[in-house]
């Protein structure tokens, strides 16, 4: 062991000098080889090798000369003729890779870990630009934003999602600090995008479409209080809140790209993580020549907590995850990915004191979710492109019961049993023609939904059994090109969809849906872009398969929901890498499917916060809505220790009410904001802070008469809607404060990541929409209503939210 010339033994001859008893020696001796061995450990972290391959994007074929650097400081180095280059970084920590060159569209990877004792291998794919010929574009490292997607596009790295102060690693918090994006409260993970409800959104992981990224999600919607991804897997996000290219369909609001990074194929890693609500292992390495794959398992203890916080339900959940990636040639690819999850939803009839208990067990149903999504990937490169084909199969099995006052013996309540299953098949073929990319292919998908719902309810019993098949068909294709020298983007895509089942959308050409996106560069780091696109939902399975109680399908008149949505905005990134735009949009929806609840009318766009199932009702109607609104973003990346991220989003969304008046919907915030921001120092430690802040969502209050009804409320022991007061009450201003901490430990074999997250640090009790409950006497008996013995007497009781939530993690990591 050497640290610049200081050789061991000339250490320790020092330390006898200093310290000659033998008492000392003893204990002081190896305190200075302790001292030693973590200085020269220190300088010995120098150097570090960054490492990876150069391709380019549609052929696959190495690229030489590219120019690899980081930001901020003076270390580069080109590819060699395989493609290969090497970096030798100083220090471990967080930095931006870019990648650049004569001919090609540079490349950003940004806040990338950069650790001592594992590799740092980044393989990436560069497109072609031969629009620039005159010398190498220069483009900052926060600018994102494509030919096809020019607005509306947010890449997220891996850095950003683990760090989120308030997230506890959750990817779904982590898209709260985006602008557009509203701030969400209580327990629950939905993902509500400019205006739009919760089931708007469509997930894809490494080109595979999977239906939901939470644990117990609202079936017809998304939603739930847990991430379901594995967040150790990504490798970035590509989160579009609007101008989504014609390959992604079936969305109005928002499409998230997940890309997961491939499993080392040097050796064989794991890692422990320890959280406060769960437990997951997770191993990678190599599977045989040229083969990897990443795999996990999580189990939560997050029930255990739950009922020693003397809460009234106990969550459980269990997850798993696997990629694998087949290299076969350098023109051949496959990989297979698989997601799934049991959750176990139960009640703790113990606590059973305070009001609010009494209220939730009476209200909450038990139930079960089980769900997977098996996919492979198929990706084959030509002279000018690559083709991709898709096959993949997702199953979700939603269970629910719910007996009066919670005993088996009683009343039934709620019995609901289905199966939703989905099998699809994607082909696409992506090529460049000289300055000109182009991207078609079509997708076909079979749909089954299988059903027993029973409830019983005041405004008319539902007892069916149903099945349901039907076939999906769409088409697509993408123009894009860049001219005068590459200042002026242009893209055009058109896409169709049709299916089996709706009787007014088996022709796919009714479904049309072209959109166009241009770009400008202004000069000086100022971009002008516009969008305007319209996109088609189909509606969930929840409303296409409901039946009368004659066993009739009731909701073949559906139609896909569409919206179209024109956004303009502005971007400026400055000479220090600060990013700074500002976007306007306009969404206009059209044949959004008003179902009949509680003996009234309502559109369901306003349903999809709450746990459950949506959509199981008859069909009676279409309507329209609109949201509209502008978005401000003020983003730097981390540079020397700072980041932060700073959004202002104001938006009005309104949705035709019964009698076709514009109302607020219940997404109507009006105004939320939201800062990120945080210190990364040496030797391991960051600290960070998110301050989140929303206008007051619309709620309807109860038709007190009708829920009171001794009748309605011995079965549906809740506030009855008052729909012709449709959101007319508001509830009141919102804020939290989350930070966190995090200290990595590196050694020789073994990394150690500690993290301590606290949600709402000023402890902000916040008011929901309040309970109907009944109004009892000192002795806890049940009241009638004075003068009126058919109905109870009731009263409204304050519903709250906000505590300090505290979080600690281990992360264990395995290295070389």
């Amino acid at each position: 062991m050497r640290c610049i010339g200081f050789t061991e033994g000339a250490f320790f001859e020092i330390c006898t000098q200093i310290f000659p008893s033998s008492t000392m020696k003893k204990y002081i001796i190896p305190l200075c080889f302790l001292i030693f061995y973590f200085f020269n450990l220190s300088i010995q972290a120098q150097n570090i090798p960054v490492k990876g391959r150069i391709t380019n994007s549609f052929t696959n074929q190495a690229l030489a000369q590219i120019t690899v650097s980081v930001q901020g400081t003076r270390i580069s180095s080109p590819s060699d003729s395989n493609g290969n280059y090497l970096l030798l970084i100083p220090t471990e920590g967080v930095y931006t890779l870019e990648f650049q060159a004569l001919g090609f569209k540079t490349r950003i990877l940004p806040e990338i870990q950069i650790y001592q004792n594992k590799p740092n291998i980044f393989d990436i794919s560069l497109e072609e630009n031969k629009t620039v010929l005159k010398g190498v574009q220069v483009v900052a490292g926060l600018k994102s934003k494509t030919v096809e997607s020019p607005l509306s596009l947010r890449i997220i790295g891996i850095a950003e999602i683990k760090r989120n102060p308030g997230g506890n690693r959750d990817i779904s918090k982590a898209l709260q600090s985006l602008p557009g994006v509203a701030t969400t409260t209580g327990f629950r993970n939905d993902i509500i995008v400019r205006g739009g409800a919760p089931n708007e959104n469509r997930f894809y992981l490494d080109g595979v479409e999977i239906p939901n990224i939470n644990h117990f999600a609202t079936q017809g919607s998304s939603g739930g209080p847990v991430g379901l991804l594995n967040v150790d897997f990504i490798r970035e996000v590509n989160f579009y809140s609007g101008a989504f290219p014609a390959n992604k369909g079936n969305a109005l609001s928002s499409v998230l790209d997940f890309r997961q990074k491939d499993g080392r194929n040097d050796k064989q890693t794991g890692a422990l993580t320890l959280g406060s609500s769960d437990l997951a292992l997770t191993a990678e390495g190599p599977l045989w020549k040229n083969a990897t794959y990443l795999a996990s398992i999580r189990r939560s203890y997050l029930q255990f907590l739950f009922k020693l916080l003397n809460l009234s339900f106990l969550p459980t959940y269990n997850d798993a995850q696997f990629k694998i990636k087949w290299k076969i040639d350098s023109k051949n690819e496959l990989s297979f990915l698989g997601l799934g999850a049991l959750d176990r939803f139960t009640l703790n009839t113990a606590a059973n004191t305070t009001e609010a208990q009494q209220f939730q067990l009476a209200t909450i149903p038990v139930n079960s979710q089980n769900n997977y999504t098996l996919g492979a990937v198929y990706k084959h490169f030509g002279k000018k492109g690559y083709t991709t084909l898709v096959l993949s199969r997702d199953y979700l099995e939603n269970i629910s019961t719910k007996y009066q006052n919670n005993d088996p013996n009683s009343i039934l309540i709620q019995d609901y049993h289905s199966k939703e299953i989905e099998n699809k098949l994607r082909l696409e073929e992506s090529d460049q023609l000289g300055s000109i990319t182009l991207n078609y292919g079509f997708n076909l998908e079979s749909g089954t939904s299988i059903t027993h719902n029973y409830n019983l309810a005041p405004s008319g019993n539902f007892n069916y059994n149903s099945s349901l098949d039907l076939v999906k068909y769409g088409a697509f294709t993408q123009f894009s090109k860049s001219i005068l020298e590459d200042k002026l983007g242009l893209s055009l895509g058109l896409r169709i969809d049709g299916n089996s089942f709706l009787n007014q959308d088996k022709n796919p050409l009714k479904q049309f849906s072209p959109r166009i996106s241009l770009s400008y560069d202004l000069g000086s780091g100022l971009g002008l872009n516009f969008n305007t696109g319209l996109y088609y939902q189909l509606p969930a399975y929840t409303l296409l398969s409901f039946r009368d109680n004659t066993g009739n399908l009731t909701n073949q008149n559906a139609e896909y929901i569409s919206n179209w949505e024109s956004v303009i905005g502005l971007d400026f990134i400055n000479p220090s890498n600060i990013k700074f735009s500002a976007e306007a949009f306009y969404k206009l929806y059209q044949h959004y499917p008003f179902i009949q609840n509680y003996g009234d009318t309502i559109s369901l766009a306003n349903f999809g916060s709450d746990f459950g199932i949506v959509g199981d009702r008859r069909l009676v109607g279409l309507g329209n809505g609109r949201a509209y609104g502008i978005e401000f973003l003020v983003q730097r990346r981390v540079k020397k220790g700072f980041y932060g991220i700073a959004t202002l989003t104001l938006v009005r969304s309104e949705f035709q009410d019964k009698s076709g008046v514009y109302i607020p919907s219940s997404w109507d915030s009006k105004v939320f904001m939201s800062f990120t921001g945080g210190r990364v120092f040496k030797k391991g430690w960051e600290l960070g802070a998110k301050l989140r802040m929303s206008g007051g969502t619309p709620y309807t209050p109860y038709n007190i008469s009708q829920s009171s009804l001794i009748t309605n409320y011995s079965i549906n022991p809740m506030g009855i809607p008052d729909y012709n007061q449709l959101n007319s009450s508001r509830l009141g201003f919102f804020y939290q404060l989350d930070g966190r901490i995090d200290k990595k430990i590196n050694w020789k074999k073994i990394s150690l990541d500690f993290y301590f997250d606290i949600q709402n640090l000023t402890n902000n009790v916040y008011s929901l929409a309040p309970y109907l409950v009944l109004d009892k006497d000192s002795q806890g008996n049940t009241q009638t209503l004075p003068g009126d013995p058919s109905r109870y007497k009731t009263k409204l009781l304050n519903n709250t939210t906000g505590n300090v939530l505290p979080s600690l993690g281990i992360i264990l990591e395995l290295n070389r």
